[in-house]
């Protein structure tokens, strides 16, 4: 293991995967730093639990090199496991069994002691679980809090956790986000995917965003956001005729969208706006509205173009 391989909590070079006929994944690199808490961002079926489990071994890559807190997965898979807590996508466990006894067994297998059950506890409080509950009596959304207070209890140096609020609650979700920030603060690293992005936005330092087995963009939340243009909305005063034309024709100004009666105008705004509030103050404006766009907004920025050639080929068949 190459020494700076070993400075990241996760190093992925080149990683391939393939089912069959189908490329899962596309050749992707990826570092992840130690502590900080990273987000990993796509729809259903781009490659994100594919990667997550070619991380703790779970399956094996076709091709690429993969370190995870500085070991191979590959050659040393135990050791990797027994410092990452990890969430699957699907849970399955023995219906007949209660909370407690599934509890107990993963802590035991992990050789955890005290600390461990009394964490489990602490968090199943937190989480409103009755660990006496069998699991075949529990819901999706408390079946997803036991694979949480397991990804969680034994205070892993890395997390990874796919979908993990996956079927909660809103106010549980936010409970689980505040784990995640405590888990950072406290030194581990948190790996998770998800598809939700306000949740991403709201914990993750970076975030990679994947597309069709391939890493499309890499880069920390805030500079994702900043670099993109504004958002603004303009309500005009009542009777007020606006020359649309010469707001189009500002340098940097898009037409988003204007109501049926004029008085309320859309625009992304890509640049400067001096031009345009000068250009605004011709007018009575009743009410102005700017904002940056948000994570969802930037996810869509790609997959929008993946819609529109689908869409396109629709119509094509038709």
């Amino acid at each position: 293991m190459n020494e700076n391989e070993s400075d990241f909590a996760i190093y992925v070079n080149n990683l391939s995967k393939s089912y069959g006929s189908f490329l899962a994944l596309k050749e992707i690199d990826l570092t992840v730093n130690r502590g900080e808490v990273f987000g990993f961002l796509g729809p259903n079926g781009a490659g994100k639990t594919t990667a997550i489990r070619c991380l703790l071994d779970l399956i094996r890559p076709d091709a690429g090199t993969v370190c995870v807190l500085g070991k191979n997965p590959q050659s040393d898979p135990v050791a990797v496991r027994e410092h990452c807590g990890y969430l699957p996508g699907e849970l399955r466990f023995d219906e007949n069994i209660s909370v407690h006894s599934v509890l107990e067994f993963l802590r035991d297998l992990r050789g955890g002691g005290k600390d461990c059950h009394v964490r489990a506890q602490e968090l199943a409080e937190r989480l409103d679980l009755n660990v006496r509950s069998k699991i075949k009596n529990l819901s999706k959304g408390n079946k997803q809090k036991v694979g949480i207070i397991a990804a969680f209890m034994h205070c892993p140096d890395l997390l990874l956790l796919d979908e993990p609020t996956s079927g909660l609650d809103p106010l549980i979700q936010q409970t689980v986000l505040e784990m995640v920030k405590e888990s950072r603060h406290s030194g581990a690293t948190v790996f998770f995917s998800s598809h939700v992005l306000a949740e991403v936005q709201a914990v993750a330092d970076r975030v990679a965003i994947i597309r069709e087995g391939q890493i499309v963009e890499v880069g920390e939340t805030s500079s994702l956001l900043s670099g993109r243009a504004w958002r603004m909305k303009v309500i005009f005063a009542e009777n007020t005729v606006v020359r649309i034309d010469e707001i189009e024709a500002l340098p940097g100004i898009l037409l988003d969208a204007l109501s049926l009666d004029g008085r309320e105008l859309k625009l992304i705004v890509d640049g400067e706006m001096d031009e345009l509030v000068k250009a605004l103050a011709e007018y009575r404006v009743e009410s102005i509205e700017t904002r940056r766009p948000d994570l969802e907004e930037v996810f869509l920025s790609y997959y929008g173009e993946v819609c529109e050639k689908d869409e396109l080929k629709t119509k094509g068949n038709e």
